[in-house]
């Protein structure tokens, strides 16, 4: 089985390296070379264009980084590549984007599965991702084969829009769940409240999320270094989130100030940085009295 992967970044780069632990013939290309190296040292093939790589597998993974650059990848680029090929569609994006992929990949003559994972860098590399596949049911059960060395435990959630929607769901609680837990923690510490006796309260307390924990000694050093999620990924999940929310006929108003604090991550030189560096966002104005 030869496959064929577009976007070399943090989990692309790790999920190649899964897929190479499988001694599977695989392809990469990235619009920046260089970050190809790495995995072209590993075992992986390359070639100067992407139309060149596609040819070389009837398997295509795309892991860019939005809806926009993987539609002008796969409907541009590989417009006439996709004939007798299956594209496994990894990056979130929106229902509404994943579904005109799917149609023009169909319409080009491919076939299209949707299938976003949550985790990151770790859970690739150990073929631990939780994955949500969207599409026909033939194309899910003909895709195993990858899709088992990614995730111990694939599941297809319905058609092609479905897997999107249900990760983006679980993005919001990301970003939701960070930014109540960073408020918290500045007034606690703003309060003279010792941070140890403030965690044990919650960890005893149905308002816990492990999440909490994984991200406090980062928050507390204001240490965001090293992202397994940047914060500008979680920016556009947020607004992909609301945009889905809107077509739905829900009300998401109050995650709109969130969606706005989010957006002062430019300026403030965190989008590349972990997500939780909201945590920098939320503190305000004023000296912090930080007892651990």
């Amino acid at each position: 089985m030869a496959i064929a992967l577009f976007g070399t970044g943090l989990l692309g780069g790790a999920i190649a390296r899964r897929l190479l632990e499988g001694e599977q013939e695989l392809w990469v290309w990235n619009r920046s070379p260089e970050r190809c190296q790495d995995l072209i040292q590993a075992g992986a093939r390359s070639a100067a264009t992407a139309r060149e790589v596609a040819e070389q597998a009837d398997w295509l993974i795309t892991v860019l980084s939005d809806g926009p650059s993987t539609s002008a990848l796969l409907l541009g680029d590989l417009d006439q590549q996709l004939d007798g090929r299956t594209v496994i569609q990894i990056a979130t994006i929106g229902p509404e984007e994943s579904q005109a992929l799917a149609d023009g990949v169909a319409a080009r003559g491919g076939r299209y599965l949707e299938a976003p994972v949550l985790g990151s860098k770790p859970e690739a590399l150990l073929g631990r991702l939780q994955l949500m596949a969207g599409g026909e049911p033939a194309v899910f059960a003909a895709a195993q084969p990858i899709l088992t060395q990614l995730s111990e435990a694939p599941r297809r959630l319905g058609a092609v829009g479905s897997a999107m929607a249900c990760k983006l769901a679980l993005n919001q609680l990301i970003a939701s769940l960070t930014h109540a837990f960073s408020l918290s923690l500045h007034l606690v510490q703003r309060s003279g409240v010792e941070v140890e006796a403030f965690m044990e309260i919650l960890r005893g307390s149905a308002l816990y999320a492990p999440t909490f924990d994984k991200k406090l000694e980062r928050e507390l050093a204001g240490d965001y270094s090293n992202p397994n999620f940047p914060t500008a990924h979680l920016r556009k999940d947020l607004a992909l989130f609301l945009q889905a929310t809107q077509a739905a006929g829900l009300n998401g108003d109050g995650l709109e100030g969130l969606l706005h604090l989010l957006q002062g991550s430019t300026a403030a030189g965190l989008d590349g940085l972990d997500y939780c560096a909201l945590h920098a966002l939320t503190a305000g104005h004023g000296a912090e009295r930080a007892p651990r």
